[in-house]
């Protein structure tokens, strides 16, 4: 079988979760979706390297079916690092050392719940109980943030936010910086829980994001809803 990159390369619908073809398949047939295949070779053909690996542009999606979403976590960019990104935002394969972000995640889940810290970066666990761990953009080049931007994932990752704000209902959207909140502002508040704060980066952590308690928060929202809470402990 064909990798998720291969196949990417060769025709217009890539290997993704069947749920989510189901409802945004043609998506893939769209010319900003061309354009980005496109770009894409370049990438490979120039030498470049690219993360994550070619057969994780789609983690998030394959790991958390559509109608298994109950939460959505934005990021913006995958980390550029080597052996860093795997596919689900902020989360790192297990051995790599945790990004700083992280490292407030954690510090935060542990002011939040009292679970402990986590050594760990692999966030699976959350996403195998349905948290949508999304970036904007699934690609970036090799220690350079951002170089993938504005060639079309974008475009695809909105439309994965809104097939999940206007099909399902009880979702609640974690958005963690001013990108995430520019990116998600039309979420229904009245069918949704929408959490903002400030980015966990070391760089606006202390202006808010400690002490926003999303974890419980969203425990207690989904409780209320008759469903059963994430377990968000990694130890």
């Amino acid at each position: 079988m064909n990798s998720t990159a291969e196949v990417f390369a060769k025709s217009k619908v890539p290997q993704v979760e069947a749920s989510w073809l189901d409802v945004m398949g043609d998506e893939f047939e769209k010319p900003h979706m061309a354009k980005l295949r496109e770009f894409l070779k370049s990438e490979y053909a120039g030498g470049k390297t690219v993360f994550p690996q070619k057969n994780e542009y789609f983690t998030a999606l394959n790991t958390t079916p559509f109608d298994k979403v109950r939460v959505v976590i934005l990021g913006q960019d995958p980390y550029h690092g080597v052996g860093q990104a795997h596919g689900l935002c902020f989360s790192v394969r297990s051995g790599v050392a945790l990004p700083p972000s992280l490292v407030n995640i954690y510090k935060e889940m542990e002011s939040d719940l009292g679970i402990p810290r986590a050594k760990d970066g692999c966030l699976q666990k959350w996403a195998d109980q349905g948290v949508l761990l999304l970036n904007s953009v699934l690609t970036v080049r090799e220690n350079q943030a951002a170089s993938h931007q504005g060639r079309g994932w974008e475009q695809f990752t909105d439309r994965v936010i809104r097939e999940v704000a206007e099909r399902r209902e009880g979702v609640a959207f974690v958005l963690w910086g001013s990108y995430a909140q520019k990116k998600a502002a039309f979420v229904d508040r009245k069918k949704h829980l929408v959490l903002e704060s400030v980015h966990p980066s070391p760089l606006s952590a202390h202006r808010g994001f400690f002490g926003s308690r999303p974890f419980s928060k969203i425990n207690t929202y989904l409780t209320a809803r008759g469903e059963a809470p994430i377990n968000w402990s990694l130890v």
